[in-house]
């Protein structure tokens, strides 16, 4: 698989200076952990859900969580659990092309009993996604994945999510943080992501950010989030991929957005236009989101709509001059350090302290691709979406 792999190849040539690399479930971690992008979360409930999966794969998701918590009611488990099982047996036999296929379950017994009810079916699976994640959960989490890889044969990764109030409270965030360093260090090879709940933080305070807010603006949500990068998201070596948020409006619909897309002004660049639309179909305040999440060192994103997918992955792709740049600080010959102006000509680089972003933003070249020098945001939405 690739992204925008779903884009015909004569526009892929178009638009990307260097095209998103092809990579399978066997990657190494640290390239899956960067090429999740927009992570599709559905309910384990769906009647069609081997149909959906094949349908969203082809419209460019390259990762999925079919969910067995928060989004079904308590008394949907089991149908939700057979129906996951029945599902997943159908796409087996199929042999289609498939996204990163994640189970969200609520409790850890739930592992080893899905994998051997699915039997042969689980080999579509690249781990399971972890709740309300604290140490005492966290160990009874990670072994039963152990147990679970060893029962199926393959690698299974783990995907924590974050949202505990001891995370939250200002008394107990500090000790919490640390004793899920340490339990995730324990567990480093099958940590793949860690995932931030941030509508269950608002929910701690009855709150809830309206279409034009991001979590950033939320300040008791943003200094946990700051809080989370600064423990676990360090660039030292000892960090882990961190997730943005799942934003929750979704009035637009692809195929309203489209015609807009295939308009003159968005293509002669009229931003101002641009700007109008997005606004009205609630995208406006996604997009600042996505900028902030990696302005705050997040890569990625928790999804609950098809139409957020192209907008993160659209705004993942590696500028031209963020490539230029990166490429320029690692060049072997800058070793020694030092200061050299950007090949832009409007910043200046400065090789030691922007080491760690050079290399983190290869990496996002590597699974996004890099952009054309003339071409934008505007295009590469457009063309995802498929006008």
């Amino acid at each position: 698989m690739r992204h925008f792999g779903h884009v015909p190849p004569e526009d892929r040539q178009r638009l990307f200076h260097q095209e998103p690399a092809e990579f399978t479930g066997d990657a190494p971690a640290r390239v899956l952990s960067a090429a999740l992008g927009a992570t599709l979360y559905s309910p384990a409930t769906r009647p069609r859900l081997a149909d959906d999966i094949v349908k969203q794969e082809a419209a460019g998701v390259r990762s999925m969580v079919l969910c067995l918590e928060d989004s079904i009611g308590d008394g949907e488990v089991a149908h939700g659990e057979a129906n996951l099982v029945a599902q997943l047996s159908d796409l087996e036999t199929r042999g289609a092309a498939l996204p990163l296929l994640f189970v969200r379950v609520r409790a850890a017994e739930q592992i080893m009993d899905l994998v051997r009810r699915l039997g042969p079916a689980a080999r579509l699976l690249s781990g399971f996604v972890l709740p309300k994640f604290t140490y005492e959960r966290g160990e009874v989490f990670l072994s039963a994945l152990g147990e679970a890889e060893r029962a199926c044969g393959r690698r299974l990764f783990a995907m924590p999510v974050l949202e505990s109030p001891e995370l939250l409270h200002l008394e107990t965030r500090s000790e919490t943080l640390l004793d899920i360093a340490r339990i995730v260090d324990k567990y480093r090879d099958r940590v793949l992501a860690l995932r931030l709940g941030v509508t269950d933080f608002c929910s701690a305070y009855g709150l809830r950010r309206a279409a034009d807010t991001t979590a950033y603006d939320v300040r008791i949500v943003a200094n946990v989030i700051s809080d989370v990068v600064n423990v676990l998201g360090r660039a030292d070596g000892t960090g882990f991929t961190i997730t943005g948020p799942v934003w929750e409006y979704f009035r637009l619909h692809e195929r309203m957005f489209k015609p807009q897309l295939r308009s003159s002004p968005f293509l002669a660049g009229r931003a101002e236009s641009l700007r109008t639309a997005l606004i009205e179909h609630d995208l406006d305040g996604l997009l600042r989101e996505i900028e902030l999440d990696r302005a705050n060192g997040l890569l990625g994103k928790t999804c609950i709509h098809p139409s957020h997918v192209m907008p993160v992955h659209a705004l993942s792709v590696v500028s031209h001059e963020e490539f230029v740049d990166a490429v320029d600080i690692l060049r072997p010959e800058r070793g020694g350090g030092g200061v050299v102006r950007s090949a832009y000509t409007n910043k200046m680089n400065e090789v030691k302290p922007h080491r760690a972003w050079a290399e983190r933003t290869l990496l996002r070249a590597e699974v996004f691709g890099v952009a054309r020098e003339d071409i934008g945001f505007v295009e590469l939405l457009a063309a995802g979406l498929g006008r």
